[in-house]
């Protein structure tokens, strides 16, 4: 990679649009004042003397964000990626494997939902023009490209085509930005209310769905790979096979190191001493059998050193009644309340292993409390294991470490509900993981963006957006579109406080070059 003024670190944005910002945000500011509170005999809202009229010459599209999205993918070759790894079709006519995948792409980052509202966008004489597009493919055509996907290969290719894409975003990240992978696996629970999806079965709790596998890195909230399974699948199965191929990639993306953090359904003790010799750390949680459990009480007290956690800062206000609290105490009902905490290590050798790991034990004691009563002490074991040296993380921060990775429930929480990208449209299980792969690629995108832009507030703030405020903040700004002069312009036609960022962002994309 290398930029065409590599000394120049600043962004630049042209000085007219520095005034019209500047003068925007003045007029924004005086009329937000809140010294502004005359006395008035009518409404503020008053609307005015309303006429429509239809423009002949002015084009605008609601999504003036998509361009630097667009920007991007090209910056980092994705078509070319995606066309040069999945082979789906004989002939293009029109369209190419990557015209179908950013189509779809597109449609969850300009804030669609579902594969209908690509007829939104497809009728729309103006977005077409901003994507450079004589017409897009329907939601039929999308649900029948989505089914070509027939084998796990051609869906792997597709995941493999984005992290090669990938390897260029942390090619720009520095040394130190890549001591540690941390790579955190979850499996979830997607839901479906239809009756005839091929692959679906019934989870443990009853619900009918899929039970799909997220892999990812927790440096940059990424998803790495995401895996499609039947619901009446455990979290860990298949696992391993993806756990290779993640740490493979972050060897190639030049970490110095990876680990894998994840719940007590991946302390797969099979693989424990293959992963140490490959260099690999982890960090899991384990199931509290009974022997732990027995041998935890048969330690003596001078073992267990106390738990410290991370105080939270000193509240400047004071803080509202807790109703909550004030409600379980006048019903009567049953609450616990952390008492204390206490750490201790143990040597574990697993009957799968040769080589002995790190047993770590957390012993909690609760208060177990009716109204204002105190019934009994309740005392719970939680346990932890590892191969990180102890001189490299104490007993404690290994506790911290797989609590941090809870952090992926948000991660997938942003998958579902966020980005959409669990809805299983079409109708069968490989179809749907494909359509799922294609939805990570809308939230990536969103965390490209930040990881290509030069370390900063700005684009720590986008990595670390939740979706659907990225959606609206950055994307769903409205602007005019036209050519002139062999170039596609995007006139921005509102000020909001992220206009600025998406200025500089285009400027610099425009300015990184990989060769």
């Amino acid at each position: 990679m290398n930029v065409n003024t590599e000394s120049e670190r600043a962004f630049q944005v042209k000085p007219n649009d520095t005034l019209v910002l500047a003068s925007r945000q003045a007029e924004l500011a005086a009329r937000l004042d809140p010294r502004w509170q005359p006395e008035t005999l009518r409404p503020v809202l008053t609307g005015g003397n309303i006429h429509y009229e239809l423009s002949a010459r002015v084009h605008a599209v609601e999504c003036g964000g998509l361009g630097v999205m667009q920007q991007l993918v090209g910056t980092l070759g994705l078509r070319e990626a995606i066309d040069g790894q999945l082979a789906l079709f004989k002939r293009h006519l029109p369209y190419h494997e990557s015209d179908h995948v950013l189509n779809l792409t597109y449609n969850l980052l300009t804030g669609g939902t579902c594969l209908e509202d690509l007829e939104l966008r497809r009728r729309d004489l103006n977005y077409l023009d901003a994507v450079g597009a004589r017409r897009i493919p329907d939601p039929t055509t999308e649900g029948d490209f989505l089914r070509r996907f027939s084998s796990v290969e051609q869906v792997e290719s597709l995941m493999e085509a984005i992290n090669e894409t990938r390897l260029r975003v942390w090619a720009r990240r520095s040394r130190r930005q890549k001591k540690v992978a941390l790579l955190d696996l979850d499996g979830t629970i997607a839901e479906v209310c239809g009756e005839c999806k091929e692959g679906m079965d019934i989870s443990y709790d009853g619900k009918w769905g899929y039970g799909p596998l997220v892999v990812s890195l927790a440096n940059s909230r990424e998803v790495l790979y995401v895996v499609n399974r039947p619901a009446s699948r455990p979290s860990h199965d298949g696992a391993p096979e993806w756990i290779d191929k993640a740490v493979a990639w972050t060897k190639r993306a030049g970490f110095a190191k990876a680990r894998l953090r994840g719940d007590t359904d991946f302390s797969l003790t099979a693989h424990f001493d293959r992963w140490t010799e490959a260099g690999v750390e982890f960090v899991f949680g384990m199931d509290a059998r009974e022997d732990f459990v027995r041998m935890a009480k048969e330690r003596p007290a001078v073992a267990w050193k106390r738990l410290p956690r991370a105080e939270r800062p000193a509240v400047r206000r004071e803080r509202p009644t807790n109703v909550k609290a004030l409600v379980v105490q006048a019903r009567g009902f049953e609450h616990l309340r952390l008492g204390s905490e206490y750490v201790m290590e143990v040597r574990y050798r697993p009957r799968k292993c040769r080589r002995t790991y790190r047993l770590i034990v957390v012993v909690k004691h609760l208060d177990v409390t009716r109204g204002q009563e105190k019934l009994f002490d309740e005392v719970r074991f939680h346990f932890y294991v590892t191969n990180i040296p102890r001189r490299e993380m104490s007993a404690a921060e290994v506790v911290w470490e797989n609590n941090a990775r809870c952090e992926q429930e948000n991660l997938i929480e942003q998958l579902k509900n966020g980005v959409q990208a669990m809805r299983m449209p079409v109708g069968n299980l490989v179809a749907n993981w494909s359509y799922m792969v294609i939805g990570a690629l809308a939230w990536n995108l969103k965390a490209w963006l930040g990881l290509m832009l030069p370390a900063g507030q700005s684009a720590t703030a986008i990595v670390r957006m939740e979706y659907r405020r990225f959606v609206r903040e950055l994307i769903r700004l409205p602007c005019q579109v036209f050519r002139s002069g062999r170039r596609l312009v995007y006139r921005l036609l509102t000020t909001t406080p992220w206009v600025r960022v998406l200025l500089e962002s285009s400027w610099w994309l425009g300015r990184v070059r990989y060769g």
